[in-house]
């Protein structure tokens, strides 16, 4: 496993990675070929994800070209897939009681949508015109369990805990025969923002946890002002 990031590993904060650590900038198409090299699959995470981003002074080059940058060193080095994390801001603008499947299109919310909905295109041109198979994955509100109290309840229908993610992402990886496809990262929340029907079908995606059972929401109104 190589690990790529703009800052180098924390084996004290995060522990040991078994694998190889390197600190690039992926807006540097040489550093994306470096971090390519002799990989098979590629889980592309890097983006600045907040959605009051500006588009010029960081959307452009962290969401934009550093994902262009490296689906092309992927393809150059032969990859045999490439994993892309979009966001459920890719379709946030669809009314709040409209369950979106992945059939539909894009819909941004913000710009940072649109930058995700950039990386999407990405993908499916690659997969179907330069032999990189590409999954997208829509990425709902994911957190971690010391941040659930600074977590507003208003997200529980996208909300994605850490393990069922990894269960998604191991069966990114592992599922055969995919040239394109897009799957929606949510947990098995009571009620869901993002369908799950094609993702459990293609992937054997099992997600276990429901943000209205964890944050007591079923008893009473969940969403906040």
């Amino acid at each position: 496993m190589r690990v790529v990031d703009r800052v180098a590993w924390d084996s004290e904060k995060l522990g040991p990675l078994p694998g190889e650590s390197f600190v690039f900038d992926l807006q540097d198409l040489d550093a994306c070929r470096a971090a390519c090299e002799g990989v098979d699959k590629v889980i592309h995470l890097a983006a600045d994800a907040s959605p009051k981003a500006d588009f010029t002074e960081s959307l452009l080059g962290n969401n934009v070209i550093a994902t262009y940058h490296m689906f092309r060193a992927a393809q150059e080095k032969g990859c045999q897939r490439f994993i892309f994390a979009s966001s459920v801001h890719a379709v946030a603008a669809y009314p709040a009681d409209v369950q979106v499947r992945s059939t539909m299109p894009v819909r941004p919310k913000n710009l940072y949508g649109v930058s995700k909905c950039f990386g999407e295109a990405l993908a499916a041109h690659f997969a179907f015109n330069e032999g990189l198979p590409s999954v997208v994955l829509r990425i709902g509100a994911y957190i971690f369990p010391e941040e659930y109290e600074r977590w507003s309840t208003a997200e529980a229908d996208a909300f994605l805990s850490p393990d069922d993610f990894n269960e998604l992402l191991i069966g990114c990886l592992e599922t055969p025969d995919i040239t394109f496809a897009i799957g929606h990262a949510i947990s098995d929340n009571r009620f869901k923002r993002l369908d799950l029907t094609e993702t459990r079908a293609l992937f054997g995606y099992q997600p276990q946890a429901d943000a209205f059972d964890i944050f007591g929401l079923l008893s009473g109104p969940w969403r906040t002002p």
